[in-house]
């Protein structure tokens, strides 16, 4: 097989940072080497395949989006990435690995949606690829169903408390479903927030003629999202099932998580850029000359943003400091402004939720190393190692050690990258949640197993090079 010899680089991993040479044999890892060594009286340097050189670049895991959302059919359209177009835009970002969600709605058997979703991606993904399963109708069959999905490499699933009449599940639903997690060590995710309560809300801003984009997040206030963060650890703690929120906005949310941890409860949070970065505000001020103050439909999602002067943001960042939450990942469900978003002009409820981020999570959380929120190593650990661990897949993922997959990303911290649509953008989208940002850093190189698919501003990467990943049980289950 090729060889690949990394040289010159630091490599950094949620442990430390040392200078030190990968080399790769064909799809894996095969040592960790300080500078320049022999091995087995060998000139590796002279050896090799191939040698890309690393100096004064960090050498890290490739990273893992643990939630992404490609093809999904939502609000009278679906996400505008496919599962080749969604991960080629990964790729382009240094991330080496999705974890997308296969999609069982009620009166729907959860082996169909499953086999719906392999038959989306195979063939299809430019990297490799895990599921999750969401499941949208909690009865007696689906939760027989289960019983069958570890031995399918789907060890984690999703319910949601919010969405009425599309996925929503009632507490006794909750309930049953966390009872069959703690049985056979499938991981719940929740989407937390109260729906029933979100919709008469909703509802009611509508009727007073206020429908603009902006009020999405009225409807959705922290306290429907706390109120339901709260009665998921409370269903989890009464079942002795692990839990797993995802996107995680509010700060109050974040306080009942800690808390919970805190009384030694098996639960954890994710949150996502737009959480960190943006804000309910910006969202308000939104306006062009075409989209006018529906402008703002363009960071409509749920969870919403949440308000810049309440300090959610810096609290999310604080919570990734602390691990009172435990990582990042995008929630990436893409929507064109044009056929898609403007379904929702004149009632902001129709707007389908979702913003696209897959392609720049790694480079926008590099820029929270730059501006001193986290740490290099926390920087790899919130963006591969925990979700390697969370979700069954560390040692073959998220480390770079021997055995392990050569999923390996070069970046360096002294390139420049700069988002925006006629710039480094590779979704399937006709705008950017990110036009205008400036990243002190850049993703140069990137391998997947052991292939280079992206060198510098260049894409060597194939539609089919990806693979399906059965992924184990949460390291994270006690």
């Amino acid at each position: 097989m090729a060889t690949t010899l990394i040289t010159g680089g630091t490599v950094v991993t949620s442990t430390g940072r040392s200078a030190a040479d990968v080399l790769v044999d064909g799809e894996q890892i095969v040592a960790v080497l300080a500078p320049g060594s022999v091995l087995l009286g060998t000139d590796l340097a002279a050896s090799a395949d191939t040698v890309i050189d690393a100096s004064g670049k960090y050498v890290i895991p490739g990273g893992i989006d643990a939630h992404t959302h490609m093809e999904l059919p939502f609000g009278g359209t679906a996400a505008s990435d496919t599962f080749e177009t969604g991960t080629r835009a990964a790729a382009w970002g240094g991330t080496t690995t999705i974890i997308d969600f296969a999609v069982q709605r009620y009166g729907e058997k959860v082996q169909d949606g499953l086999a719906a979703w392999h038959e989306k991606a195979a063939g299809n993904c430019a990297i490799d690829y895990g599921f999750h399963q969401i499941i949208g109708g909690v009865d007696a069959d689906a939760l027989s169903a289960m019983d069958g999905l570890i031995d399918e490499g789907v060890t984690s699933f999703k319910l949601f408390m919010a969405y009425p009449g599309v996925f929503y599940s009632d507490d006794a639903q909750v309930l049953r479903a966390m009872q069959k997690s703690a049985e056979t060590g499938l991981l719940t995710m929740m989407h937390a927030e109260n729906g029933p309560a979100i919709d008469v809300l909703a509802e009611q801003l509508v009727a007073q003629g206020k429908t603009d984009p902006y009020f999405h997040g009225i409807a959705r206030a922290w306290q429907m999202e706390e109120e339901a963060t709260h009665r998921a650890i409370m269903l989890a703690h009464l079942t002795g099932a692990p839990l797993y929120v995802v996107h995680v906005s509010a700060k109050q949310a974040v306080e009942q998580l800690a808390a919970a941890r805190d009384r030694g409860q098996n639960v954890y949070g994710e949150t996502c850029p737009q959480y960190l970065y943006l804000s309910l505000e910006e969202q308000l001020g939104a306006s062009s000359e075409e989209w006018g103050a529906f402008e703002g439909s363009k960071w409509v999602c749920s969870t919403p943003l949440r308000s810049r002067e309440e300090r959610h943001q810096d609290h999310m960042w604080q919570a990734l400091r602390t691990n009172d939450l435990q990582m990042v990942s995008t929630d990436h469900c893409p929507f064109c402004m044009k056929g898609q978003k403007e379904l929702g002009r004149g009632d902001f409820r129709k707007i389908p939720n979702g913003i696209g981020g897959v392609e720049h999570r790694m480079d926008l959380l590099y820029q929270g190393v730059v501006d001193g929120h986290l740490t290099l190593e926390r920087w790899v650990e919130v963006t591969s190692t925990t979700p390697a661990r969370m979700f069954g897949l560390y040692g073959r993922k998220g480390v770079i050690a021997p055995g392990a997959d050569a999923d390996i990303v070069i970046y360096d911290p002294n390139g420049h990258t700069s988002i925006g649509v006629d710039k480094t953008h590779h979704m399937n989208m006709d705008y950017s949640a990110w036009e205008g940002y400036e990243i002190d850093g850049h993703v140069d190189t990137v391998l997947s197993r052991g292939k280079v698919v992206v060198d510098g501003n260049q894409y060597l990467g194939a539609k089919g090079d990806g693979r399906y990943l059965k992924r184990g049980l949460s390291q994270y289950l006690i």
